[in-house]
Formats: C-alpha cells, sequence, structure tokens
C-alpha cells in the first residue's frame, strides 16, 4: 500500500477536476467543488477518515450539481484504490454508526478490491439548500465503484435531512479509518492470498 500522496486530473466536457490524496495524515484538505454543502461534506470525510485529500472541481453547475458530484466520487475513488491495492497488514473491515442529535446512520464496509454498495432507507427526495438529496447515493455508488469498496448504509433514524446527511459521510470516514486501521499480524487480509 502506498504511502505517498497519489494526484489525478480527468476532465470531461462536464467537468475538470484536480485531486490529491494521502491516507494516515492529519494535513488540512484544500476542496472547492463549488457546491458548498457538498464540499462540507468532504471535510467531514477527509477530517474524520484521516485521509487527506485536495479536490478543485470546475463543472457545469448552470445544468445542476450531478456532474460535479459524480465525477468527484469518481475520482476519489480512483486514488483510493490506487493507494490501497494491492493492500497488507490493514484490518481491512470497518463499521460504525454514527449519530448526529436525532439522526443515526450506520455503514460497514469491506476494502476488498470488489464494488457493491447498499443504500437502504435513505429519502431519495429534496434538498438542503440547492443540494439535491438524491446525489448522496450517486456519490457514494461512484465512490465504492471505483474504489473497489464493498459498502453498505443504513438510515437507523432522522428526521432532519441536513443531519441524517452529515451522519452518511461521518459514518463512512470512521468505518474507513477502522479497515484502514494497521495491523501487521494480519499480513495479507484475505484467505485466497491476494484482494
Amino acid at each position: 500500500m502506498k504511502q505517498d500522496r497519489v494526484s489525478i486530473n480527468r476532465t470531461t466536457k462536464e467537468t475538470d477536476i484536480k485531486a490529491s490524496l494521502k491516507l494516515y495524515s492529519g494535513e488540512i484538505s484544500h476542496i472547492n467543488t463549488g457546491i458548498g454543502f457538498f464540499n462540507h461534506m468532504l471535510e467531514a470525510l477527509a477530517k474524520h477518515s484521516l485521509i487527506s485529500f485536495d479536490v478543485e472541481c470546475k463543472g457545469d453547475l448552470d445544468v445542476d450539481f450531478h456532474h460535479s458530484v459524480e465525477d468527484v466520487g469518481i475520482v476519489l475513488g480512483q486514488l483510493l484504490r490506487d493507494v490501497l491495492y494491492p493492500t497488507n497488514n490493514i484490518e481491512r473491515y470497518g463499521d460504525s454508526v454514527v449519530v448526529m442529535d436525532e439522526a443515526a446512520v450506520g455503514c460497514a464496509l469491506d476494502l476488498s478490491n470488489r464494488a457493491f454498495l447498499v443504500y437502504e432507507n435513505f429519502s431519495e427526495i429534496g434538498k438542503v439548500g440547492e443540494f439535491d438529496v438524491e446525489l448522496v447515493e450517486e456519490f457514494f455508488k461512484a465512490f465504492a465503484f471505483n474504489a473497489g469498496i464493498t459498502l453498505h448504509l443504513t438510515k437507523m433514524r432522522g428526521k432532519n435531512t441536513h443531519h441524517v446527511i452529515e451522519a452518511t459521510f461521518k459514518a463512512v470516514a470512521v468505518a474507513l479509518r477502522r479497515a484502514l486501521k494497521q495491523n501487521e499480524l494480519i499480513g495479507m487480509p484475505s484467505t485466497k492470498g491476494s484482494l
């Protein structure tokens, strides 16, 4: 597993993204997607996972936020995959339940190099400010499938949409931090001998 910062530039007709990522870092992340609420969620993801990342995204926000959110998920997933695999000496599995006031969200994940997303009990309707709630699933789908993560997210309870979404990003962050915990005794964390 690479310890250095990895970088990527991805340009399409819809977005132009420059990003970098480093594991096990307390460095401050610099995030600018042009979407204030999304920036806030990504800052929480970085802070609580101890994964430092810088993201500069210029997207077609005049259309809507979908392309920027999905493409940032793709890029962050690709960066994480690049530093993770092949992997050794990590826990591999992580889970968490994060509460934010009345909201509670559970996350369980496997750094398996096999992509899957379960996204249960969340509302797909509504907005937080100008941010479409349905984009949360789009982000995590792009992130999990490009990182090679099996990711299960479940809303346990919650009425305030901002709280539910923030608890979701933080739950993923904490589960990632736990899965990435180094454990020299494990060696290759698979009975198959590779991930």
